[in-house]
């Protein structure tokens, strides 16, 4: 096929223009596009859709063993689609992938995430796209993940995805071999039970950081979490839309006056 016929594939992710993740991602989307790789200079984990404002930002182009790689930018996952659009990329992309996270994204975890955020930027923009995450922080095998990356975007290119939509993708981290099957699952309601760690500076002044475990809330395979935990691989459509529909007719009922 024609270079320039090949779907054009944006590439970006939240943890920075080194994330192993990033790399299997892009070199997945070059067995089926023409990929152009767009991420962050620093990893931006849980920066969910924030922007950068008031201070400048800087794109540079990035090499991997001596060949250009990509661009990366000095600010969050949204600011890379914000400037990839506007100024690396010479016209809108066939499709956006973020990722390969690490940590799952499940869940009320699904707000805080830049991976998803990203994604859901190149859906306001009226991009399909997609948010992929491997459900671990170590020890991490993207084989699969890569793999079941490029099947979704394929189907993704040849199907489309209704406005507004992306997938939210968590695959365990595990062969191939281990994989129970792929579920369409809702986003569920597990959350994180946060603490903070509390130690002293040289100077004995107390400084915090931030720790906490995903308490599992939910029973069923409906909810991503609970399917991820169980080995399938959850694909979750996502809204920008964040009414609650369901409360309107209630909420218009309390008469609300000027």
């Amino acid at each position: 096929m024609n270079e320039l016929k090949k779907p054009h594939i944006l590439v970006c992710n939240d943890d920075g223009i080194e994330g192993e993740g990033l790399h299997v991602l892009a070199a997945s989307m070059k067995k089926i596009g023409r990929v152009t790789v767009v991420a962050p200079a620093e990893p931006h984990s849980g920066k969910s859709h924030a922007m950068t404002l008031g201070i400048p930002l800087r794109i540079k182009k990035y090499a991997k063993n001596n060949r250009f790689f990509g661009y990366t930018v000095s600010g969050t996952p949204v600011d890379c689609i914000k400037v990839a659009l506007s100024h690396i990329l010479d016209g809108k992309p066939d499709l956006i992938v973020s990722g390969i996270n690490y940590g799952s994204n499940t869940a009320t975890n699904t707000l805080y995430s830049g991976t998803v955020a990203a994604a859901r930027e190149g859906a306001i923009q009226g991009i399909a796209s997609l948010a992929f995450s491997l459900t671990t922080y170590e020890h991490a095998d993207f084989t699969y993940a890569g793999k079941f990356a490029r099947k979704l975007a394929r189907k993704v290119l040849q199907e489309g995805l209704p406005p507004d939509t992306i997938l939210s993708v968590n695959i365990p981290n595990l062969p191939e071999a281990d994989i129970a099957g792929i579920l369409v699952t809702r986003q569920g309601s597990s959350r994180w039970e946060e603490d903070a760690i509390e130690r002293n500076d040289m100077y004995g002044n107390p400084y915090y950081w931030l720790n906490g475990t995903l308490k599992l809330l939910d029973t069923s395979l409906l909810h991503d979490e609970y399917a991820v935990r169980r080995n399938y691989v959850s694909v979750t459509p996502l809204s920008c839309d964040l009414t609650n529909t369901s409360f309107l007719d209630s909420l218009n009922q309390w008469n609300l006056q000027k």
